[in-house]
């Protein structure tokens, strides 16, 4: 990874949020600093959909809402496909 690159996803980290939750139904995500989880809501606030925040085999959070694979366990953190299209290009 690049240094620039590095520290840009740190600066968006420190103004945006360290992790992300995502919706598994629409796709919409929210960045999160740790200290405030208890306050994502259950659903989406888009369609009522499942808000996922961590990996359902290991419960590791994520830091990219394009993450289909958990980092610390390589457990699925949601299905790869949203309508229809691959999120991650191969």
């Amino acid at each position: 990874m690049s240094r620039a690159r590095s520290w840009l996803q740190e600066e968006r980290r420190k103004t945006l949020g360290d992790w992300v939750a995502v919706c598994l139904r629409c796709g919409f995500a929210q960045r999160y600093f740790e200290e405030f989880e208890a306050e994502l809501p259950a659903e989406c606030p888009q369609c009522g959909g499942e808000l996922r925040s961590q990996c359902p085999s290991c419960g590791a959070r994520f830091s990219s809402a394009f993450a289909v694979e958990c980092e610390a366990c390589g457990g699925e953190l949601r299905p790869p496909e949203q309508f229809g299209v691959r999120i991650r290009k191969s």
